[in-house]
């Protein structure tokens, strides 16, 4: 790409996510450099650093990007009146955007910030606005009263469809069952969902 003098900071800043976006989205989050991305926006490596602290800035806002696409694809599912197949729509809607994201949705889990840098605030409430989507689904089966277990259960079923997407997407479910990834999330649910009304009563 040729250099582009009249570039304002915050589009030369969407130029390097972009860049940044499409590098992990071919080769993984280990190919990430400055140095590819500059070549890819015609820059040089050191405008990156004029706009962002450093790489772990720029993969945290590239992250936040892949965790606001997943939060629209699910809140744009059509409403259904059957909470228990709400919840089934929503797994298998977050299992069908990472098999098509592979490498983003696998930057998610494979970039980790230095020893000692604690997470920006900005980044925890993009995570939040994700699980809030689950939370409100989970609303039907708990009392008002009780939120804090339904902040707690959201978050218990998320880690658990993400184990099994996690196997699909590394292509080592079939090393533990010949069902496939979607029967089982249907089964997770149908099961967690069995639990909660046993303790209610």
């Amino acid at each position: 790409m040729a250099r582009r003098s009249d570039h304002t900071p915050e589009a030369l800043r969407a130029l390097i996510l972009d860049a940044a976006e499409a590098i992990v989205a071919a080769d993984g989050l280990a190919a990430l450099t400055a140095r590819g991305i500059a070549t890819r926006i015609g820059y040089s490596p050191g405008t990156i650093y004029h706009l962002f602290a450093n790489l772990d800035e720029v993969a945290l806002h590239v992250e936040a990007r892949v965790l606001d696409r997943l939060e629209a694809k699910l809140t744009a599912l059509p409403p259904v009146k059957d909470p228990e197949a709400g919840l089934k729509a929503l797994a298998e809607a977050y299992l069908e955007f990472t098999l098509a994201n592979r490498k983003l949705w696998g930057m998610l889990f494979e970039h980790t910030l230095p020893n000692g840098i604690d997470t920006p605030d900005w980044y925890a409430a993009c995570l939040g606005r994700l699980l809030a989507v689950l939370e409100r689904a989970l609303q039907p089966f708990f009392r008002a009263e009780h939120a804090a277990e339904r902040i707690r259960a959201a978050r218990v079923l998320w880690a658990s469809v993400h184990g099994i997407v996690s196997l699909s997407v590394a292509d080592k479910l079939t090393n533990v069952t010949t069902d496939t990834a979607a029967a089982l999330i249907d089964d997770l649910v149908t099961t967690y969902v069995a639990g909660i009304a046993h303790r209610r009563h």
